[in-house]
């Protein structure tokens, strides 16, 4: 006897037809659901499928219901009325101080005299403000020397000199032992004003302080302020603090403030290391909260190219931590376009309500002083559209994702275990037990909460389930490569980046092809597999099978410890909970209205905060393929993204596809859509950037008007040649720009002298890889007022056989050094760091240097051991040095070359212009 679980095919005589339904515009009543058999048989049961233009509205309306509402959490920056204690429009009044002296690269009179001259003018005066409360307020400017080495960017050497902090200590005024930490800096990168990165951010934490200076209740613990002034040069200002600042030591924990977008919100993208006492504060504390671990997750993986002071502090001061950030409208991030009116006041509210009340919780919490007794175990946490954050252990979160996990797997293992099966006689013992938990589990699920039509078999229900789950995962796959072959063409075309400046045009185009493709694979599937099968036993099967891939990467994301296993669990918590509750419904009356729209209600929470987190991933990654280098397809990862992302969000729509009586129309819709935006990004009517004052999309280039001089093992002049360097950051390379500027084309590419330390080359950070495709214009020599002064002191040979080499260099506030040790040869030891030489990259190290105001002369030194056997074909002598000097700011920033052509580029391009040198040395 058949049971009730399994597909059952039913052998046909004609094809499919469908009978008429009620005339109510609504719904099909199709009398044989999909069966058109034998005349005298009657069908079971005669269950409603939807029509296509319905089943196509249901969705379209959820999906873009959902979308609103992710964007009005959004654009909702303060929720209720602000408390009075923060005052906004004062921080807005330092923010426009502080960006009006223009960009503030380290070293320059706008960062280490004029920016450090306000700030330490307007600590002063809420010193003095409130000296007669209960707090005293201590201001330190630290000025450190120091070195270390990072693994960002490939990985490299950073040496500082007289860099600045502004450390201000606000404790009660009996003193404090413990202390927790507020970061941010007041440094930006060349030719940017740095309003969000981050001077907004300096502007809040001068009005915290002021807020908290004038509470008349003292707090428990101290406060560290620390305005550090070189951050933009790799995080150097925060190691020179927590490596060297005396008040360190008594640094229990700490916030720091970043930005990788201008304005919007500030979210809690990283915590920890551990200590889940932190999360659980700013949940408590933050009046808006806006937090999600799936952004820590994603951002400690190094998929994204960026880092913060976050981890300076985790790394070298073992210390924990909150890393909040701005993330939206990371297109003018580092651009010109960073300005102070960009940011609004509402943004500044929020930020600065949640730190004060954060900081004030922290500050007057039992926790911060011991700890270490709060260390162990993560949290997972996530906040629902901004209203509320969720936040529990993570071993509470492995409890629960268990057992939701085993709920799935009951629920799927009572359908294979139905009569018919072989379960009975074959596993008599699980099915008593499993019996007995479905008999407890009826209370609140009822008898048909588990149970499938009459006419499924449950002795195919696994096979049917398998092959199944087969066709889904070939469906996904077929999808992928279909629109990578779609983003190949365009990028042949020529079109890439189409999508930089219209956002939903990729939507549209790639997003049409993955649906499109996703139903087109399931109506194959259904019409010429699955074609004698009732639809409503396949819709129910593709339930199941949705239900049990989320499971499955549930199990697996938990068994790797990650605490965004959280979204799966609610991507099969809400989906079975409103399935088994809907389960009489639709076993008496298949895909009424009724059932369609309340299923859809049911999905609403996981795919609401599902889609949020598909906005995170656009509003980071898509500006991040702006300025991510010539190498990196930028097509094929939003295709991708935008095609993982329909596999995600149409997992439970599956469900629909099999319920709906055709897909033709709907087919024909996502062809023509396709078609149509294939047509317009080949006609190149989608330009890439744009010079929008209110919605700029700048293309990054960088320029360089540099001179190269390249010395032989005598020191003589080998050759010397001068010309603007121009650096692409995005992979439509100048194919843009040429028509504006003809002379910058093709025939002036540069290629790598691999024989030369960084192809011979200026490169201001390791990031070669990155930018492989450069041009090299003709231009006159620059004559810098100060030039490098580079020597070589000492050559000496130890006695134990190794080379020791000590040089010594004066130039401008950044230089990069690059050494090409040649075959054979390796360096030993040198006076960077811990005096081991890291990072070899390719058989070259580079070492950033930056030095504030009245730094000395940099003297280094290096041990090199030479090659048992020289190599006649490499360069001479035993290794190449150079030396590049980059000039950020003051007059010699710019040259008359230099300025001809930055005129002459487009309004929607960004160029980012200096003066540099470089020098090549052979020993």
């Amino acid at each position: 006897m058949e049971s009730d679980t399994a597909v059952r095919r039913i052998k046909q005589v004609g094809t499919l037809s469908y009978v008429p339904g009620d005339n109510d515009g609504s719904r099909d009543r199709c009398g044989d659901n999909g069966y058109n058999g034998d005349a005298k048989r009657k069908p079971e049961v005669s269950l409603y499928l939807l029509r296509e233009g319905l089943a196509a509205s249901l969705v379209s309306v959820f999906i873009l219901v959902l979308w609103g509402l992710v964007h009005v959490s959004l654009q909702q920056l303060v929720i209720g009325k602000p408390s009075g204690d923060f005052n906004a429009v004062r921080a807005r009044r330092h923010l426009e101080q502080i960006t009006s002296v223009g960009p503030r690269p380290v070293g320059s009179q706008e960062n280490e005299i004029l920016t450090v001259g306000y700030l330490l003018e307007q600590i002063e005066k809420i010193r003095v403000e409130t000296a007669a409360g209960p707090h005293q307020l201590t201001v330190d400017v630290q000025r450190p020397t120091g070195s270390f080495s990072i693994d960002f960017l490939g990985g490299f050497t950073s040496f500082y000199d007289r860099v600045t902090n502004i450390a201000v200590r606000l404790e009660p005024k009996d003193g404090a032992q413990h202390l927790m930490l507020a970061n941010c800096h007041f440094d930006t990168v060349a030719n940017s004003p740095g309003a969000s990165d981050d001077a907004v951010s300096c502007a809040v934490m001068l009005e915290v302080l002021h807020s908290l200076a004038n509470q008349s209740t003292p707090l428990h613990h101290g406060v560290v302020f620390l305005f550090n002034g070189a951050e933009e040069n790799i995080l150097q200002a925060s190691h020179g603090f927590i490596t060297q600042h005396p008040w360190a030591k008594q640094v229990r924990a700490f916030i720091n403030l970043e930005a990788a977008g201008v304005g919007g919100k500030e979210v809690v993208f990283q915590t920890g290391p551990e200590n889940p006492w932190l999360v659980q504060a700013y949940v408590n504390a933050a009046k808006h909260p806006f937090a999600s671990v799936v952004g820590q997750e994603v951002f400690q993986s190094g998929i994204i190219p960026s880092d913060t002071d976050f981890r300076i502090y985790r790394d070298f001061g073992n210390i924990p931590g909150i890393d909040l950030a701005f993330i939206e409208n990371g297109f003018i991030y580092h651009t010109k376009y960073d300005t102070a009116d960009r940011i609004l006041t509402d943004s500044i509210q929020r930020a600065g309500d949640n730190i004060l009340a954060v900081l004030k919780y922290l500050a007057m919490s039992e926790k911060l002083a011991d700890s270490s007794e709060y260390r162990h175990g993560n949290m997972v946490f996530f906040d629902l559209l901004g209203v509320v954050v969720v936040a529990y252990p993570a071993r509470v979160g492995t409890i629960l994702n268990y057992m939701v996990a085993a709920a799935t797997f009951l629920y799927l293992a009572k359908k294979a275990s139905l009569p018919g099966n072989g379960g009975r006689s074959q596993f008599p013992v699980w099915t008593k037990m499993l019996r007995l938990f479905l008999f407890l589990c009826r209370r609140i699920w009822s008898a048909d909460c588990v149970r499938s039509s009459p006419s499924l078999s449950g002795g195919r229900y696994v096979r049917d389930l398998a092959f199944a789950t087969g066709v889904a995962v070939l469906s996904w796959f077929i999808t992928l490569l279909s629109v990578l072959i779609v983003a190949l063409l365009v990028t042949l075309l020529g079109r890439s980046m189409f999508w930089y400046n219209h956002f939903y045009a990729s939507i549209c185009l790639y997003g049409a092809a993955s649906t499109g493709k996703m139903i087109l694979v399931h109506t194959l599937a259904k019409n010429l597999y699955y074609g004698g099968v009732r639809l409503v036993e396949l819709g129910d099967l593709y339930f199941d099978v949705s239900l049990l891939l989320w499971c499955c990467s549930l199990v697996w994301l938990t068994q790797q410890d990650l605490c965004s296993a959280y979204v799966p669990m609610l991507m099969v918590a809400f989906p079975l909970a409103t399935r088994l509750l809907l389960a009489k419904e639709f076993k008496h009356r298949g895909a009424s209205v009724k059932y369609s729209v309340l299923y859809l209600l049911g999905l609403a929470l996981p795919y609401v905060h599902f889609m949020f987190l598909i906005w995170v991933v656009f509003e980071i990654f898509t500006p991040i393929m702006g300025r991510s280098g010539t190498e990196i397809p930028p097509e094929l990862v939003l295709a991708t993204l935008v095609t993982l992302a329909t596999i995600f969000l149409s997992s439970f729509f599956l469900h629909f596809i099999y319920l709906v009586r055709s897909t033709k129309w709907i087919l024909a819709g996502l062809g023509s859509v396709f078609i149509v935006m294939f047509l317009l990004v080949s006609s190149s009517v989608f330009f890439p950037y744009s010079a929008d004052p209110d919605s700029p999309r700048p293309k990054r280039v960088f320029l360089q008007h540099t001179t190269r001089t390249f010395h032989n093992l005598e020191g003589q002049v080998e050759s010397r040649d001068s010309g603007l360097w121009i650096n692409s950051f995005d992979y439509t390379g100048i194919q843009h720009v040429t028509p504006h500027i003809p002379d910058i084309n093709d025939s002036v590419r540069t290629h790598c002298r691999e024989d030369r330390p960084f192809c011979g080359y200026p490169w201001y950070l390791p990031v070669k890889f990155l930018s492989k495709k450069n041009w090299y214009l003709p231009a006159p020599e620059v004559s810098p007022s100060s030039p490098l002064e580079f020597s070589l002191l000492s050559k000496e040979e130890t006695s134990w056989g190794t080379i020791k080499m000590t040089f010594s260099a004066k130039g401008p506030s950044h230089m990069s050094l690059y050494l090409m040790p040649h075959r054979g040869a390796s360096l030993s030891t040198w006076s960077f760091g811990d005096g081991t030489p890291q990072f070899d990259l390719s058989g070259e190290y580079f070492v950033f240097y930056s030095h504030g105001l009245d730094a000395p002369m940099w003297t280094f030194w290096f041990e090199i051991q030479p090659p048992r056997d020289p190599d006649p074909s490499g360069p001479e002598g035993i290794i190449s040095v150079a030396i590049s000097a980059h000039y950020f700011f003051g007059k010699d920033q710019r040259t008359a070359r230099l300025e001809e052509i930055l005129h002459r580029f487009p309004t929607w391009a960004f160029p980012s212009s200096w003066v540099s040198t470089y020098d090549m040395y052979r020993y």
